[in-house]
């Protein structure tokens, strides 16, 4: 047991595949509660990382603890108030959403009153409780990644682990899964998930994680990420905006750049965080112009990850 009460601590885990360093001594602890993006370019380590933690590899050496317990040395211990989905889920196609959760939770040694309960409030959880008794080989991806979700939720866990989980979905089935996500966040559970979509993890995540090559490179808050970097935002106004209005636009204080692209649309670079933004904007709507949407080209974070990717001195 580690005497530590955060719920995920990894200590001076390395894992080596022949010459291969695949995870170079990484260091991690997440806090009770909060949910973390695993972000890192392909073979940096992430899915190594999720698969120790999840007794799917083992490692060459160092420890890793879940609510305390020894992954690595008691994994059947450690991964009881565990869930996970790792990889692209399948399912056998003429079983339903209830019989998959009711075999999942005969696994697990669940009572069928037990199974019963979760798989109803997990079902309606995820949003598959009107296709609970449909069988899934009729299900697009999404619903299997929604199924996958309720699987590793059916013994409510307080830990949830996620590899790339909107991976190869389409646009209504990525807004779905991060619709799912930030309402268990509100049950304060702890949930580290792996990404490459870096607005994705701006969008749902408390705290950022960045690898690369098997080396942990910052572990901050969105929030301080985020911070100093400057964005560049698409303006969408009612009405083309006048040369006096767009002088004026350019001069407002945090605006570092502004140029025209169509005659409704404008590119404005900003310095400054979210206050220095809804500044600009409140500025702006008071000069009179009328402001349709007011995005981010990309994410806050994104100058910050790349940044560090590729400048890390290791």
């Amino acid at each position: 047991m580690n005497e530590t009460e955060d719920p995920i601590v990894i200590e001076h885990l390395s894992k080596n595949y022949g010459g291969q360093v695949a995870l170079n001594d990484l260091n991690l602890t997440v806090a009770s509660g909060l949910c973390v993006g695993y972000l890192g370019p392909n073979g940096a380590g992430k899915t190594t990382t999720i698969k120790i933690l999840t007794d799917l590899l083992r490692a060459t050496s160092g420890r890793a603890y879940l609510n305390g317990t020894d992954v690595i040395r008691h994994p059947e211990a450690a991964l009881e108030g565990v869930g996970a989905v790792v990889e692209t889920p399948e399912f056998y196609p003429q079983l339903t959403p209830r019989e998959c959760l009711s075999y999942v939770g005969k696994i697990r040694g669940m009572s069928n009153d037990a199974i019963a309960s979760r798989s109803h409030a997990v079902l309606e959880q995820v949003k598959l409780l009107e296709v609970a008794d449909k069988r899934t080989g009729q299900f697009s991806k999404g619903m299997k990644q929604r199924l996958a979700v309720a699987q590793a939720l059916l013994h409510d866990p307080s830990i949830l682990i996620l590899d790339e989980p909107t991976s190869g979905l389409d646009p209504r089935g990525m807004v779905e899964l991060r619709d799912l996500i930030k309402e268990l966040k509100k049950a304060e559970i702890t949930i580290l998930m792996s990404s490459h979509l870096l607005n994705e993890v701006q969008e749902v995540c408390d705290n950022v994680a960045i690898i690369d090559r098997g080396i942990l490179l910052t572990y901050d808050s969105v929030e301080n990420l985020s911070a100093g970097q400057e964005v560049t935002l698409t303006v969408h106004t009612l009405e083309p905006v006048s040369p006096q209005d767009f002088e004026v636009i350019k001069a407002l204080q945090g605006v570092t750049s502004l140029k025209r692209t169509e005659n409704n649309k404008l590119i404005m670079s900003l310095s400054g965080g979210a206050e220095e933004q809804s500044k600009v904007l409140r500025e702006i709507l008071n000069s009179g112009v009328d402001v349709v949407s007011y995005t981010p080209q990309h994410a806050a974070i994104e100058d910050a990850y790349l940044h560090l990717v590729s400048e890390g001195d290791y």
